[in-house]
């Protein structure tokens, strides 16, 4: 087996050292790598692993369809634990090893906080896992993102908000994220006239959680809507409703299949909102492709909501690569210039981007995680 196939296969190197693989990922004719930090481990692990794995069953799929004499794909995942400081490490030794762009990335906050370093080296920062508008908002920032913003998602939810007749809303964020996802949270219910009744940021890592939920109970509110990982989602939720809670609860796109996992035969219900298309309609050519080709790619990788997010990225750094080769050797440069203005159709899903536009997609789409962790309405 070539070492190019080996990181591909063997997801237990995913996470490791990168030592000497950094000179043949530069000179290997045909061999385009991609670098990805992720959280591999700690309270985001099955988030980090899926969108890690999502992007890899997409260049294997790639690599079996160009053949011998075709372009390879590599990734190359350092994980992070979801610790912004050691996401920012992983990036600047992923730009050292000389790695085409960045894909992927499963922290925003973190992605936010690595810009400068991105910047500085001018590589692409592709398919970031998270709405975060801190990434979105900085217009030199070489982004391009291929799912919506919070933006569109909160507007989403409110007007769920709006035709439910809600007015005392909570909000529930990590604190260690950007202030700009809390400023388009506030926007988007300016625009229906309701000030949070209760904002709180939280420790992603918190032990316990029963405060949080305390202060939301006291608060005596109409819903709750959250942009956190999944776990303290399912914390708040199971605390509250031992409590009696009433009301409604909202989860951004962030919650993933962990949070449809989560829920399944819990007796509570979310209202979450996507970025992809439902991992049960197979009607839609990209999700039975991705089905597809996550059973040939074996490592027991499953579609759902966010082993999807990371296949829908690793299609397109696949189709850029692949366009950007039309004219020369594929570079960080060429990659980046190409990426600026990709249009791809993956099949119900189009990502389009343009000078003034670097978000390729605003599919947003609310359903309601059930009881039985079904995705339903």
């Amino acid at each position: 087996m070539k070492r190019r196939d080996l990181l591909l296969s063997a997801p237990a190197l995913w996470a490791g050292a990168l030592s000497g693989l950094h000179g043949n990922a530069r000179a290997e004719a045909g061999v385009v790598t991609f670098g990805q930090s992720a959280s591999l481990s700690g309270g985001q692990a099955k988030y980090g692993t899926e969108i890690r794995d999502g992007i890899a069953a997409a260049f294997a799929a790639a690599n079996k369809a160009e053949g011998t004499k075709g372009l390879r794909f590599e990734l190359q995942t350092l994980d992070d634990g979801g610790v912004k400081d050691r996401c920012v490490g992983n990036v600047k030794q992923l730009i050292d090893s000389g790695v085409a762009a960045l894909v992927g990335l499963t922290s925003g906050a973190a992605a936010e906080a690595s810009l400068p370093a991105i910047e500085q080296a001018q590589i692409a920062l592709l398919g970031t896992a998270s709405g975060n508008m801190g990434i979105r908002q900085n217009a030199k920032a070489p982004a391009c993102h291929v799912r919506a913003g919070y933006d569109v998602e909160y507007k989403r939810m409110v007007t769920y908000i709006r035709d439910f007749g809600l007015r005392r809303v909570g909000y529930v964020y990590l604190g260690d994220t950007s202030k700009a996802n809390l400023a388009a949270m506030t926007q988007a219910l300016d625009a229906v006239g309701v000030k949070p009744a209760a904002a709180i940021g939280i420790d992603r890592n918190a032990k316990s959680l029963q405060p949080v939920a305390d202060q939301l109970m006291a608060a005596n509110l109409d819903c709750v809507l959250f942009t956190t990982n999944a776990a303290p989602i399912i914390k708040i939720t199971e605390h509250m409703a031992a409590a009696k809670y009433p009301g409604m609860f909202f989860a951004s796109s962030f919650a993933g299949q962990d949070l449809v996992d989560g829920l399944a035969n819990s007796n509570r219900s979310v209202v979450m909102s996507l970025v992809v298309p439902r991992p049960t309609a197979l009607g839609v050519a990209v999700v039975a492709q991705a089905k597809n080709d996550f059973a040939a790619f074996g490592n027991g990788t499953k579609l759902g909501v966010t082993t999807l997010e990371g296949y829908i990225a690793g299609r397109v750094a696949v189709e850029a690569a692949r366009q950007a080769a039309k004219g020369g050797t594929v570079g960080r440069a060429r990659l980046k210039d190409t990426l600026a203005n990709l249009r791809a159709d993956l099949g119900g899903y189009r990502v389009a981007f343009g000078p003034d536009n670097t978000t390729g997609s605003q599919y947003v789409e609310m359903v309601v995680i059930d009881r039985f962790g079904r995705l339903v309405g």
